[in-house]
């Protein structure tokens, strides 16, 4: 598998006069969201991930410092290194946070369900869920709203948990792929090493979002970039990035296998 950032098949990346104009988009509509909720304080998830760190940085330049109020959220899977950033990120920004075990919550719930308690995506997606719970008692409590931190690539492909982290208010980078974050993390001035860290989710231990999903992010970009998103038919997206039919596939399989995440939940 190719590693992240040492090849990309497709180059999304904006031009510098359309990252200025999507960061100043995207600020803006993060204060137009208050706006019209009528909400005084913006509240998100901390998690020391590039998609977490970048909406913050955003939020912090939309509302100032005083208006935003991070969640770090550690679980028995978290590592220490990501909860430090996850606090270094609040620090440097200035931002109130405040860190909430989430454990007591997850075991409690397999306490009452011990049927579920060795099985590791459903516990997984709990703790996604349990801190969705949190950010939202903060931002009831506050009169706020919840920042989503998912990407466009997230969202087409489904990885996110239902009603854990796609439960929010709105997805200020829900319309930018994974290369694009990265992009703009460096333009809003993300350390590095936070832009390069592997992506994980921290569903359960040593997990990372490119292992479980089986294709790199720059080449999962490209595919739904043409073939998804574009209308590029399968042969000549492969063609075109030079990969394997069956990378384009596997995309589309998590593209449509997904679709009832990106929907309203049907009635009769």
């Amino acid at each position: 598998m190719t590693a992240p950032d040492t090849v990309e098949p497709l180059d999304l990346r904006f031009s510098e006069a359309e990252l200025a104009a999507r960061r100043e988009r995207i600020e803006s509509f993060v204060g137009d969201r208050l706006a019209a909720a009528g909400a005084e304080r913006a509240v998100l998830g901390l998690s020391g991930g590039i998609d977490s760190t970048t909406v913050a940085h955003l939020a912090v330049e939309a509302l100032g410092a005083d208006a935003v109020h991070g969640l770090v959220m550690p679980g028995a899977v978290s590592s220490e290194q990501n909860m430090s950033d996850a606090e270094r990120v609040a620090e440097t920004l200035g931002v109130e946070y405040d860190v909430v075990e989430i454990d007591p919550f997850v075991d409690l719930l397999t306490d009452r369900y011990p049927a579920a308690e060795g099985d590791q995506l459903a516990v997984g997606n709990a703790r996604a869920r349990t801190r969705a719970v949190l950010n939202y008692l903060v931002a009831n409590h506050e009169d706020g709203l919840v920042l989503g931190t998912g990407n466009r690539t997230e969202a087409l492909v489904g990885y996110f948990t239902k009603y854990g982290d796609g439960a929010v208010d709105c997805h200020p980078i829900g319309n930018l792929y994974k290369m694009q974050v990265r992009q703009l993390a460096r333009d809003l001035g993300v350390p590095e090493d936070l832009v390069t860290k592997t992506p994980t989710a921290e569903l359960w231990a040593d997990q990372t979002d490119e292992e479980e999903l089986g294709v790199d992010y720059d080449t999962i970009d490209a595919v739904l970039a043409l073939h998804v998103d574009g209308n590029v038919p399968a042969s000549a997206t492969a063609s075109h990035l030079g990969v394997s039919g069956d990378v384009v596939e596997t995309v589309r399989g998590l593209h449509e296998r997904s679709r009832h995440k990106r929907a309203v939940p049907p009635a009769p």
